[in-house]
């Protein structure tokens, strides 16, 4: 591995930077968008259940807040219909939207940088293709006759390194970091469906608490 980074020359460090970083993402975001971490499948149908006679008391609803980000989400409803009782549908909606755009943000978090390193390292890679053409040309040294030209080897075969180890290298990185940019897209597309469909159903059970 060494002996590639050094025939790659200092065009491949930043590539090494990106990838390190990559790897940081994903296993970030492999955790932190865990299913029990942002949408446990039977947390709506608990909720219900604990406020199917009145609005749960502070503790239960701290306790569904740090359960889960749709437990951040439905804690706002009750948080709202608690410092309100005769709360409006409209004031209970928005109470939840603005937990879930809060929650949204989060779970959205680092894929903008994921996508970039995505993009970029292809870019990065053509930049050491260039470089490494750069010195192959450079290698090219006016003959002493005059009559042509002499190439310096060691010199050429080492910008041919650097060309094609950081076209490699960059596509490399850039491959797998778009690959699981849009799983994680798409996995966080589906979490914030779920908890828009549990929200709409949680307003209508929160408006039965209300009218009571």
């Amino acid at each position: 591995m060494i002996s590639i980074i050094q025939a790659a020359g200092w065009p491949i460090w930043p590539l090494i930077a990106c990838s390190v970083l990559a790897l940081a993402l994903i296993i970030e975001r492999f955790v932190s968008l865990k299913t029990a971490r942002v949408a446990p499948p039977k947390l709506l149908d608990e909720a219900l259940t604990v406020s199917r006679a009145s609005v749960p008391s502070a503790d239960v609803v701290s306790q569904l807040e740090q359960n889960s980000a749709l437990g951040e989400v439905l804690a706002s409803g009750f948080r709202a219909l608690n410092s309100n009782p005769r709360c409006s549908e409209a004031d209970l909606r928005a109470s939840m939207e603005g937990a879930g755009r809060a929650v949204a943000h989060r779970l959205e978090r680092y894929l903008a940088a994921l996508a970039t390193i995505a993009s970029a390292a292809p870019l990065l890679g053509l930049l050491g293709t260039v470089i490494g053409m750069i010195e192959i040309f450079g290698s090219q040294a006016p003959g002493s006759s005059g009559l042509g030209s002499a190439t310096n080897p060691a010199q050429l075969a080492h910008g041919i390194s650097v060309a094609l180890y950081n076209t490699a290298f960059g596509l490399i990185v850039a491959i797998p970091s778009l690959i699981f940019w849009r799983y994680f897209r798409a996995r966080v597309d589906g979490y914030l469906l779920t908890m828009e469909l549990s929200s709409e159903r949680f307003v209508r059970h929160l408006n039965t608490l209300r009218a009571r």
